[in-house]
């Protein structure tokens, strides 16, 4: 593929990645309004939330043997599609099972996207410092989709109804799916027929699954910081509902930033180095919030953080797809879903420990998942010397 083409490839891959961030944000943005709207309980609210994980776990799960055996373009423009009608179905329908079907619809294409989109960015760049670079400048428009659409919905919310508001990006969406129609993609490997006994062996492959526990618990921290950070704050800390929201701001901010500066700083120095410094920085992170009383230290605690984690997704994968260029859609599969399984895992071990002994264990949950990582890391990097 020449240099215009795979240009063409990389500018719609981003398009697909922010998509992902706008279906991991859209309902923790339009959730109040629509609790409201509709007078829905604690518990039909908690029913609706979770149909979103729900699909970006089987989105994760199918999508690498269809690229692999049938191309990226189909699948990708689909999932698109399910993303965007699934948004469309928020803003118009008040029936509780359309609302669960059309979340589910927004979690099956984004979990489809998140994948899709790096094996599609891997599968471009064969050389490594290229890969790793293009990977993480990919990892920076989640942020792009996922701070813009808060963003947006609060710019506008003052002005009209949510429901207008996410059909006017609905049609934003929608152009640019018409775009990335008459973008090129690679060609599929394995066109002809498929290898499904060497596909399943990758669930064997040592040096795969210690990467992607590397994903297991790098996905559970995001997960928990979204979700645990705001609650911590407010029960070990004085810091006022409003300032404690933008703590959030400040890391997804700061992982999008840093995403930007690794695409430059990966073809300068060695990942290696890169992924265990952030590994210390997140570390940092956390042992700063875990002492924060006022809100610029909770700010500097969570910069930290999204610093930290900015390097792990971009420079695994990247490993991954130089170990597995072969079967490279499969093996982000498997790496992507164990990190979704992760991600609710380590979710649920906080909610219990939080509620047995109390929320001060969240930051000490977070710096064990970081030594984790970087002991998981270490032994890879023994065993591929081995290998």
């Amino acid at each position: 593929m020449d240099t215009d083409n795979k240009m063409f490839s990389f500018i719609a891959a981003c398009i697909g990645m922010s998509f992902f961030g706008i279906s991991m944000i859209t309902l923790g943005s339009v959730l109040p309004s629509l609790t409201e709207k509709m007078l829905l309980s604690t518990l039909q609210a908690s029913a609706l939330v979770a149909f979103l994980p729900l699909g970006i776990l089987l989105g994760s799960l199918i999508f690498g043997p269809i690229c692999d055996h049938y191309g990226y373009k189909v699948l990708f423009l689909l999932s698109c599609f399910s993303v965007l009608l699934g948004l469309i179905g928020l803003s118009f329908f008040l029936d509780i099972p359309l609302l669960q079907f059309s979340i589910f619809m927004i979690g099956l294409g984004g979990g489809v996207l998140n994948g899709e989109t790096n094996a599609l960015v891997a599968d471009l760049y064969d050389d490594d410092l290229q890969r790793g670079s293009k990977l993480s400048l990919l990892g920076a428009f989640y942020g792009i989709g996922a701070i813009g659409m808060p963003l947006l919905i609060g710019f506008l919310s003052e002005y009209y109804s949510y429901g207008a508001i996410i059909r006017f990006i609905g049609a934003v969406m929608l152009v640019c799916i018409v775009v990335c129609f008459y973008a090129p993609f690679p060609v599929s490997k394995h066109a002809q027929s498929f290898p499904f006994k060497k596909a399943v062996g990758l669930l064997k492959e040592k040096s795969l699954l210690i990467l992607s526990f590397i994903l297991f618990f790098e996905s559970g921290i995001e997960g928990s910081c979204n979700n645990w950070t705001t609650l911590y704050l407010e029960k070990s800390t004085d810091i006022r509902s409003g300032l404690i929201l933008q703590t959030l701001t400040c890391m997804v901010v700061a992982l999008t930033v840093s995403r930007l500066c690794l695409a430059v700083l990966l073809k300068k120095w060695k990942q290696d180095n890169i992924l265990i410094s952030c590994f210390v920085v997140a570390m940092l992170g956390f042992i700063c919030l875990s002492f924060a009383h006022n809100f610029m230290v909770a700010a500097l605690g969570m910069i930290l953080v999204g610093i930290g984690i900015s390097a792990t997704f971009p420079i695994i994968l990247s490993i991954v797809g130089k170990d597995y260029s072969s079967l490279l859609g499969t093996a982000f599969g498997v790496a992507i879903t164990i990190s979704i399984v992760g991600n609710t895992l380590i979710n649920s071990i906080v909610g219990t420990l939080s509620h047995v002994i109390s929320l001060a264990v969240y930051p000490v949950v977070m710096i064990v998942c970081i030594i984790m990582m970087l002991i998981l890391f270490r032994v890879y990097k023994h065993y591929s010397l081995f290998k």
